[in-house]
């Protein structure tokens, strides 16, 4: 599904430093007054700054929502009901071997077998042999909120004993006080995947995990300030109060959040099988976009016109998916 553009989010938003949080850089620098453990660098507006690797977000953010799915659903496809979601492993060897050798034996005109067969979250995140359609970029710095870095000392400690290991003492760096901006973008998105990753960033905010090195020593927890997010059709036009698909006999009004099964009607428009009434009534009024083309919505701020009230309507669609003695 990365032949159309149907539907997009893009969530803006900042990551501020509950406690300490540091991103190891992965090794150590020439700079003999750098620690030995020393957060990872980039050169951004104008000179060198600590930031937050959209690699490192991603993979704490796929992580969390294959923890939600297995909890809710499976860790595997059920042979009985294929309707019940599931979270498989990544780094699975079998698994993947499975897939490649699944994909060599299709037609080219049939690879969206390859999404139906996938995971509920590799259809999200991707995997060897599909592309991802969720994005993050790198969190870098606000320049007006300045960050505070500090030094700290750690020592090793003797399983055995329990005491410290004479000379194991180490030196990292950490940073306690920022505010990191970042985007997060989803494309052809169904409202119950929309609803997901709305969860994982409200535990997030919870502190239920957190991002970077020694999470289980209290490090790592940091709060989500929501910025806008915008929800675009790009396919579309608006006309009065409704929203008009081009070229196509399909229209709706002018609040409605639109899954990306709702552009693709029928079974030949939609062999990916998104869900067909994936629609919600919103309380945001729909506006053209930039240069008079296509459609979006925008929420703004965390009010009650704000990003969560975005997220409160995509969980309703995710409730959807789980079994009724789950989602009741």
């Amino acid at each position: 599904m990365h032949k159309r553009l149907v539907n997009h989010c893009t969530i803006d938003f900042s990551i501020l430093p509950v406690g300490p949080i540091l991103i190891k850089s992965g090794k150590e620098g020439a700079n003999p007054t750098k620690p030995n453990m020393e957060f990872v660098e980039t050169y951004h507006a104008g000179g060198y700054s600590v930031y937050l690797p959209g690699s490192s977000l991603k993979g704490a953010i796929r992580a969390h929502a294959e923890r939600i799915v297995r909890t809710v659903g499976s860790d595997k496809p059920s042979e009985t009901n294929p309707q019940i979601i599931w979270a498989n492993n990544p780094l699975d060897k079998d698994n993947i071997n499975k897939q490649e050798a699944f994909k060599k034996k299709l037609p080219d005109d049939e690879t969206y077998k390859i999404y139906q067969q996938s995971s509920f979250t590799d259809q999200i995140f991707g995997n060897t042999i599909i592309a991802s359609r969720f994005r993050i970029q790198d969190a870098y710095p606000d320049l007006t909120k300045p960050l505070k870095i500090e030094e700290r000392n750690g020592v090793a400690i003797d399983r055995v004993f329990g005491s410290a290991v004479r000379g194991a003492l180490f030196n990292y760096e950490v940073c306690t006080r920022g505010d990191f901006r970042t985007k997060l973008h989803l494309k052809n998105f169904s409202l119950a995947q929309l609803g997901l990753i709305g969860l994982v960033l409200r535990d997030l905010n919870d502190g239920w995990f957190g991002l970077g090195f020694a999470k289980s020593r209290g490090m790592g927890t940091v709060k989500l300030q929501f910025h806008s997010a915008v929800v675009q059709y790009p396919g579309c036009e608006l006309r009065g109060d409704k929203i008009y698909a081009i070229g196509k006999d399909l229209n709706w009004p002018n609040t409605f959040l639109l899954g990306a099964g709702a552009f693709l009607p029928g079974k030949d428009e939609n062999p990916y099988q998104f869900p067909a009434n994936d629609k919600q009534d919103t309380i945001i009024t729909a506006e053209e976009m930039a240069y008079g083309f296509g459609v979006q919505l925008t929420w703004k701020g965390e009010d009650e016109r704000g990003v969560p009230d975005l997220f409160e309507r995509a969980v309703r669609q995710w409730r959807e998916l789980l079994p009724k003695e789950v989602s009741a």
